[in-house]
């Protein structure tokens, strides 16, 4: 390739699906769910040796900035900017595309959540590598899609057409975007897996700076006006917090992925999870016969199917109780069913300010 390839990392959140461990200064991925390392930081390294740190930008907010920093001290501290106020993955992904080009108006862009768990990190670069090779030589808008394990609603869906034969790419690498699906109900979740022409939409997106502006420019004329700001003007700074507020609060994928003329997906060659919820990180743990999971040590009697987190290591005891999920901090408590761990959401806005 001969572009220089930049990143764009989205590190906002509002921190409510991990609660009581996740709060507004502390979204999913400042925690360390899983591994030694939060999911930010292992995001960062995963670009180790594809993006250099001097080309990646950390896009967060306010409440999280100060955590940012302190996670990520070896990042240039221009490379970490706090929106300053929500608006959505279209202004965020403006301001990335706006920082990007005042740097290298001919650059490759590469756009990441930074919330999610992969693996195989040779995997990811080799998959992230033919996206940026097809978005630089056809000019597309080129987003990863990865092979659905099961029929999720909670997912949204890249309907996947006909193969692209390009130079640089391996055959069958890349097709041809029919179409972006919302998340579905069950049962047309379930036919998109039947199918077989499916995959999720992972939010992550390869593209050429002229190629995005060009879409910004016909589709959304007010936030490429403050890309265009961002460009021209010497205080970055100072005019994403005079202008940022403003910008239309609007998803990208609605703003421009669904709309612009010409999109690919590359099929994710990487394990992927997203992990959303208390439920999603049981199979990381220890799990015992009966189907309890934890990452502490636990006593079980006519217990099943239980999630149990505890940050210090403090033994939980469990008796007669099942589907639960258990998750103890320093000030609180949770005590759910299994089955509810999507509405903890709905739980955190009913606790006092100090704790959400």
């Amino acid at each position: 390739m001969s572009n220089p390839i930049y990143a764009l990392i989205l590190a906002g959140g509002s921190g409510e699906r991990f609660w009581p461990l996740s709060r507004r200064a502390r979204p999913k991925q400042l925690l360390r769910l899983i591994a030694k390392e939060t999911l930010l930081e292992q995001t960062v390294a995963r670009l180790d040796g594809l993006v250099p740190p001097e080309r990646i930008l950390i896009l967060t907010n306010v409440d999280q900035e100060v955590a940012v920093r302190e996670l990520l001290p070896d990042l240039p501290k221009e490379n970490i900017v706090a929106e300053p106020a929500k608006r959505d993955t279209a202004a965020a992904v403006a301001l990335g595309v706006g920082w990007v080009a005042l740097r290298d108006h001919a650059a490759t862009m590469i756009v990441l959540p930074a919330d999610h768990v992969i693996k195989d990190t040779a995997a990811f670069q080799k998959t992230l590598t033919a996206a940026a090779a097809a978005a630089e030589e056809t000019g597309a808008l080129v987003t990863i899609g990865v092979k659905p394990t099961w029929a999720c609603p909670g997912f949204g869906y890249v309907e996947q057409g006909k193969p692209v034969r390009l130079r640089n790419v391996p055959a069958e690498t890349v097709h041809q975007v029919v179409r972006f699906r919302e998340k579905p109900n069950a049962d047309l979740a379930e036919s998109f897996l039947r199918k077989g022409n499916f995959r999720w939409n992972a939010g992550m997106f390869v593209w050429s700076v002229p190629s995005v502006l060009s879409e910004f420019n016909r589709h959304t004329p007010e936030l490429a006006s403050f890309i265009s700001q961002v460009r021209a003007h010497d205080n970055f700074a100072k005019t994403v917090k005079e202008r940022f507020a403003d910008l239309p609060k609007i998803s990208f994928d609605y703003a421009i992925m669904e709309k612009a003329d010409r999109v690919l997906v590359v099929e994710a060659a990487f394990d992927w999870d997203d992990v959303g919820s208390w439920s999603a990180v049981a199979k990381y743990f220890s799990n015992d016969a009966e189907g309890n999971a934890a990452n502490c040590e636990i006593t079980i009697l006519d217990s099943t199917n239980n999630l149990v987190f505890n940050p210090d290591g403090t033994r939980i005891a469990l008796l007669g109780v099942h589907n639960l999920i258990v998750v103890r901090t320093a000030d609180a408590v949770l005590i759910c069913h299994r089955h509810q761990a999507e509405k903890i959401k709905n739980l955190v806005g009913k606790l006092p300010e100090g704790l959400q």
